[in-house]
């Protein structure tokens, strides 16, 4: 049985939906699958090893430019190339009408949410099959039903991995304890305060760990360069392509982040990880790992350094004693 997934952004919603794939490669051996993913994320998918072909759609940018010949162009190519994977099913694991309208491409029948369930009812217009999956569980649980329900089986729900290894990469190998801090994220108000970042690594180095901060902007890079100068013993990775960042996070000891696709694909490595969320509810759609923990701001409060270290040694020595790596078993 061949079958196209259709989760196209973000970061995090793509990282969520592995461990329903971990499922299916479990109970259904006979599935292969295909991916359709904005491009700005195909390389978060090529990270697991059982999705064959990776199909790339832009809509992101198509939107900036509707009447353009070339979108056209690549909107006709996406079509012919869907159509040319003969599916048998496509699950619609994102549950918005442009997801919908991109399974459609496919040509074949469609799996979703049910009415009741799905993030856009719109979409359940282009569904063959339609589930009801409680809303109220989180993005990774309500995933792993929706492949259960439309691949006929049912989920070990007190197992959770998501099948992805961090990949070799090209920049220097890092020596010593990497303690990789994930400051960037796309809000202002999910940004954990510089001066705290800068503590933090203070920390991590009397720890004889080796803060190691990057960037993917020019604010990014500011604050990157200030840890970087308040701490001098911070590795600072220049702006680098995503497979040669997720090879230094997967070689990292502990990962300290805020409410950022990274920090989801720290945790979904199996790695120690420290999420700092200050505006965001993180019931739902947090980071969920076999060593992963959320340290969520109070009204009107602060996530302390002091607060996140704690966390990451009662995090470290959880790791130190326990076999697993990327899966949890109850």
């Amino acid at each position: 049985m061949k079958v196209l997934i259709v989760k196209t952004s973000s970061m995090g919603d793509v990282i969520h939906a592995f461990p329903a794939v971990e499922d299916a490669l479990r109970d259904r051996p006979d599935i292969s699958f295909d991916w359709c993913v904005e491009e700005a994320f195909a390389g978060v998918v090529a990270l697991h090893p059982a999705i064959r072909s990776i199909h790339k759609v832009a809509i992101r940018r198509w939107r900036k430019k509707p009447l353009d010949g070339g979108t056209w162009r690549e909107m006709a190519g996406l079509r012919r190339a869907l159509r040319a994977g003969h599916y048998d099913l496509v699950i619609d694991a994102q549950g918005l009408l442009k997801s919908a309208v991109v399974a459609r491409q496919a040509g074949a029948p469609i799996a979703g949410f049910d009415r009741s369930s799905v993030r856009e009812p719109s979409a359940t217009l282009f569904y063959d099959r339609g589930y009801a999956v409680p809303r109220d569980l989180h993005a990774i649980e309500r995933t792993r039903r929706l492949f259960g329900l439309a691949l006929g089986y049912e989920p070990d729900l007190s197992r959770l991995g998501s099948g992805i290894v961090p990949p070799a990469g090209n920049l220097p190998i890092l020596e010593g304890r990497l303690a990789f801090l994930l400051h960037g994220t796309s809000r202002e108000d999910k940004k954990w305060p510089v001066d705290d970042w800068i503590e933090t690594a203070r920390q991590l180095v009397a720890r004889q760990f080796a803060p190691v901060v990057t960037w993917s902007n020019e604010q990014e890079k500011r604050v990157a360069e200030a840890i970087a100068g308040g701490v001098p013993k911070t590795v600072l990775v220049p702006k680098s392509p995503l497979a040669e960042i997720a090879a230094i996070l997967g070689r990292s000891t502990l990962v300290i982040g805020a409410d950022t696709g990274l920090t989801h694909l720290a945790s979904a490595f199996g790695l120690p990880t420290v999420a700092i969320f200050l505006a965001t509810e993180p019931g739902l759609t947090g980071p969920r790992g076999p060593f992963s923990s959320t340290l969520l701001a109070p009204a009107g409060g602060k996530v302390t350094p002091a607060e996140v270290m704690a966390e990451a040694e009662r995090l470290l020595a959880q790791r130190a004693f326990s076999p697993a790596r990327g899966e949890i078993k109850s």
